[in-house]
């Protein structure tokens, strides 16, 4: 198989790149390098860059490198910003994802992973999350996932093509300093980014319902969640045209908020206790996954855990702010 991965310059692209070609698999990158880095992609993989809202680019990338499935991770991710900008973020993540959609049919691609979110969930009151919860995306961001979701079903249903779309939860942590997160919008880099600045980390709201009062989330390693994406594009090749998966990616195991910031103080060697500040609006209470059905179809389950995440988050970091390293 040749995979294209889109969006595989960025962040967890890079990963899943890796893990691909590592894993034996044959890959090629399309990303338009907006917030991608070419140097994160292996040397004997091939970089294509453009928008996946260019159908005629598309469709001369899937002939050329013969293309026989897709890793769709290309797509604007910030929730904030998704407030700002919906119309924005529907041309890139709903519209990008239809015009792809267009030319891997077209191709006759048989196999289509897509990057989805826990998003699509928006707050739900249940203890686990299972794949089977309401969906009530809170934010244009998780409404175009939960849109894309149900385009690339309805494509797999109209023409045979084999789907997983994959919710992962909070995603974390680095195979290397080289392949690290280099934004700030996730709690573990945003508390780096206070500990750098000599400034005390911010918890938004103490008075949840949760054993200490602060927000409870389901962290998942970025390794892991590339390599359920092999498993997942192994399961499609290996099943009859049309195998259809919606799959939750996560530890099921919840962190609090201040938990997490104690384990962060921990591992960076840094003492600073965290402040208290309002809660945000539409920040849920407890999010975490079941991840038995991923279990169960690709016999995947994640190995890192939260220590894991922060040790080697903390060490991309900094490389990245040298500032930051403790004596």
């Amino acid at each position: 198989m040749t995979w294209l991965i889109t969006g595989g310059a960025g962040y967890i692209g890079a990963h899943v790149v890796r893990a691909m070609t590592e894993a034996g698999e044959r890959a090629v990158v399309y990303d338009d390098l907006s917030t991608g880095i070419a140097a994160r992609l292996p040397a004997e993989v091939p970089l294509v860059v453009g928008s996946v809202l260019d159908g005629e680019r598309l469709a001369r990338v899937l002939v050329d490198h013969g293309v026989t499935g897709v890793v769709h991770l290309a797509a604007k991710k910030q929730v904030g910003e998704s407030v700002d900008l919906p119309l924005h973020y529907y041309r890139e993540n709903v519209e990008g994802l239809r015009v792809l959609l267009e030319a891997v049919t077209a191709a006759g691609v048989t196999a289509f992973v897509f990057s989805s979110s826990a998003a699509v969930y928006g707050m739900p009151d249940v203890d686990l999350v299972t794949e089977e919860t309401p969906c009530a995306p809170m934010s244009p961001y998780g409404e175009t996932k939960l849109a894309g979701e149900w385009l690339v079903r309805a494509t797999g249903r109209a023409t045979g093509l084999s789907t997983a779309s994959l919710r992962y939860f909070n995603v974390a942590g680095a195979a290397g300093p080289e392949l690290a997160d280099t934004g700030v919008y996730n709690l573990i880099p945003m508390v780096f980014e206070k500990l750098t600045e000599n400034a005390a980390p911010r918890i938004f709201g103490d008075d949840y319902r949760t054993p200490d009062g602060t927000c409870v989330r389901d962290y998942i390693h970025v390794v892991d969640v590339a390599e359920a994406h092999v498993a997942a594009a192994r399961a499609l090749c290996a099943a009859a045209p049309g195998r259809e998966l919606t799959l939750n990616i996560g530890r099921g195991e919840g962190v609090s908020v201040r938990e997490m910031i104690d384990l962060i103080n921990a591992v960076t060697g840094y003492d600073r206790p965290p402040t208290v500040t309002p809660r945000r609006p539409g920040d849920p209470a407890r999010v975490v996954a079941s991840a038995d059905r991923a279990a169960t179809e690709l016999g995947w389950k994640a190995k890192y855990d939260v220590q894991d995440m922060i040790t080697t988050a903390w060490e991309g970091w900094v490389r990245q702010h040298p500032e930051a390293a403790r004596a």
